[in-house]
């Protein structure tokens, strides 16, 4: 298992990754920072990771591309929700002109 300052660069790389397929599959415009990108891929990871054990595909010979794809469907599922709850979290501030 990963630990320390190498376990956390890792998990926001993996973050980082994931948050921003999560962008480009999803819909529509999502105004959202990419910190908050980064969280949402971290979570994803999580939550893919989980859902793989679920299904007992969380361990494969090669690669484990079921497992990514639970973490990347989550991802986007993350990028969708966050866009859409950002604009109230952050008080109504968008980048929008007039």
């Amino acid at each position: 298992m990963l630990g320390g300052i190498w376990g956390i660069i890792t998990t926001i790389v993996v973050g980082l990754i994931l948050g921003v397929i999560g962008r480009m599959l999803a819909k529509g415009d999502q105004k959202i920072p990419m910190w908050l990108t980064i969280l949402v891929g971290i979570i994803a990871a999580f939550i893919g990771n989980w859902l793989a054990g679920l299904f007992g595909v969380e361990n494969t010979d090669g690669i484990d591309w079921i497992r990514h794809a639970f973490q990347v469907g989550a991802a986007v599922i993350g990028v969708i929700a966050a866009a859409a709850a950002y604009p109230k979290i952050a008080g109504g501030r968008t980048a929008h002109r007039s």
